[in-house]
């Protein structure tokens, strides 16, 4: 299936949605219009909100304190899973020794650290990438681990018959295997970089899109809250399509899936 046969069924799909929620709240169908829109605001308040919100510059401020709690919760997550992923995965050892202790804290519910993170680093960025990261080191973490350990014995085997030395097996065995696994990673955790940075921000903050989405509920302003809400989903496309250019770049060798 072509590309732009893809993009025209997903902008139906949206355009789908928004109609079957402007129905919903504003025909009566399934209540009562005034009450449903109270608690569901609809598609046209929300998106002039946005518009209006994104045309002034008070919002701007928000979304970079957010934006760079997001990349830096993402780029040190991500780097620290990489580095320690390939680590552990070429260090049986080590890994063995180390496997409860990383499996118990990955267990730890991040709500439960955001409070001890802001007590440490304040409310300022810190607590909030220190939250992020938390959420982003594990995924990163476990899918390089399991991509270099996936590594087929028999190219191993084939690659130190033909004389490749220790750095020349990272380079060219372990590193291109674990690159999809990665990859894949990296697509997950952009999103839950961005959600570690709200909850923090929504728990104790002074700005950021947390805040002002925790701001408008607190005066019961559904159409704020769902703006905030479309704005996040924004950055998180923005993100993830950047990280989507980097994996074309580095593995433009690997063989197109086949397509119906």
């Amino acid at each position: 299936m072509n590309r732009p046969l893809i993009v025209v069924l997903q902008v139906a799909v949206l355009l789908g949605g928004l109609l079957a929620w402007h129905l919903a709240v504003t025909t009566g169908i399934i209540g009562s219009p005034k009450q449903l829109q109270f608690f569901f605001s609809t598609p046209q308040q929300v998106l002039l909100r946005t518009w209006t919100d994104l045309a002034g510059s008070r919002l701007w401020g928000h979304i970079g304190v957010t934006l760079t709690e997001t990349l830096l919760s993402f780029l040190i997550g991500s780097l620290g899973g990489i580095g320690m992923g390939f680590w552990f995965a070429r260090k049986p050892t080590m890994a063995a020794v180390f496997d409860i202790y990383i499996k118990a804290l990955n267990a730890l519910p991040r709500v439960v650290l955001a409070p001890i993170f802001a007590l440490w680093f304040g409310l300022g960025i810190w607590s909030k990438v220190a939250l992020g990261f938390t959420l982003v080191f594990f995924i990163v973490f476990f899918n390089v681990y399991q991509g270099v350990r996936e590594v087929s014995p028999v190219i191993l085997a084939n690659a130190r018959m033909l004389g490749l030395g220790e750095r020349q097996l990272v380079r060219h065995v372990y590193w291109p295997a674990a690159l999809s696994w990665m990859f894949s990673s990296l697509h997950t955790s952009v999103g839950f970089a961005l959600v570690g940075a709200v909850v923090g921000e929504y728990l104790g903050a002074s700005a950021g899109l947390g805040y002002k989405i925790h701001e408008a509920e607190g005066v019961f302003d559904v159409t704020g809250v769902f703006s905030g809400m479309l704005i996040l989903m924004m950055v998180v496309i923005a993100i993830d399509f950047l990280v989507g250019l980097a994996e074309r770049r580095l593995l433009h060798w690997r063989p197109k899936v086949a397509t119906e």
